[in-house]
């Protein structure tokens, strides 16, 4: 539902292009480091475009002047991050993918339902990983709010969404949307959970956002992925594509470690766990796949 894209990944390498400078490969390779993403040979050129936007704002005039910068300069930290909020946009919309709601709604929120309250536990904790801009992470919260009068009735309802780019947390925590946005959404959700605020643009209600807490996590840091503990629902959808095969496993490690037994975690769906990570057991439904992390009581009947 969510995703992320590399800032200008839509345009084209321009055509006759200079050969690249090699200290743009070192950005690169810090880049990998801190973050997991990778750039290949091919896209190098939109790695290259984010750092003359940043080498503009703080009148640095060389490749060799930012990496220095990056690496040297006392605010090296701040300025990284600030590399990687220019080099990670939004891509994503309300309502991108029915057939996954539908299987939550329809199966998993059910299956859920039944298992804790065996265990007497009234409660449904879901993370949105690369939440972007938040469109997946208020569709999530208001498909909650549906079943909160019936299979949900008394239940608490807990969505962590994360990211790494402030101006994605900071636009999400806004919650003000226009029709790109909201281009999928059905008629029926604008008018009950979202309040005018022009004519062009709708403010997701507090009802919605009350569910939700926003913060900036990369999926690099250990420790912080290592608290995202107890979770139903894991959605990582369109995110894990810019990140080469090691640092994808490892960060599939994490959500395997950090769902619940009998948890389940959906991608994108044009992605798959193919040759990263055999301890889920694939589960199909209509129009969707989802990732189940097998119960102590063994698999699924």
């Amino acid at each position: 539902m969510a995703g992320m894209q590399i800032a200008g990944s839509l345009s084209s390498p321009p055509d006759g292009a200079a050969v690249i400078d090699p200290v743009y490969r070192q950005i690169r390779d810090l880049v990998y480091k801190v973050s997991g993403m990778y750039k290949s040979e091919e896209k190098l050129y939109l790695l290259v475009g984010g750092c003359e936007r940043r080498m503009k704002q703080v009148g640095t005039k060389s490749p060799r002047g930012y990496w220095e910068h990056l690496t040297a300069h006392p605010s090296r930290d701040g300025e990284l991050r600030q590399l990687l909020n220019e080099l990670t946009i939004g891509e994503t919309c309300f309502f991108r993918s029915q057939p996954q709601l539908d299987a939550v709604r329809k199966v998993i929120l059910p299956e859920l339902a039944a298992d804790k309250t065996r265990q007497i536990t009234r409660r449904i904790r879901i993370w949105s990983a690369g939440c972007s801009t938040g469109e997946e992470t208020y569709t999530l919260a208001m498909n909650m709010l549906e079943e909160s009068t019936a299979l949900l009735k008394g239940w608490t309802v807990e969505i962590l969404a994360t990211d790494l780019n402030d101006r994605s947390i900071e636009a999400a925590n806004t919650a003000i949307y226009g029709d790109y946005a909201l281009r999928c959404t059905p008629e029926y959700f604008k008018r009950k959970y979202f309040s005018v605020v022009d004519d062009k643009k709708l403010q997701v209600r507090p009802e919605v956002k009350k569910l939700v807490s926003f913060s900036r996590l990369n999926f690099q840091d250990d420790s912080r992925m290592l608290f995202m503990k107890s979770m139903d629902l894991v959605f990582c959808c369109n995110v894990l594509i810019y990140f080469d095969g090691p640092s994808k496993s490892k960060v599939i490690d994490h959500f395997f470690t950090n769902l619940n037994y009998g948890g389940y975690f959906f991608l994108g769906t044009s992605e798959s766990l193919l040759n990263l990570n055999d301890k889920f057991h694939l589960v199909h439904f209509p129009g969707a796949i989802a990732h189940w992390k097998p119960s102590l009581g063994g698999g699924k009947p």
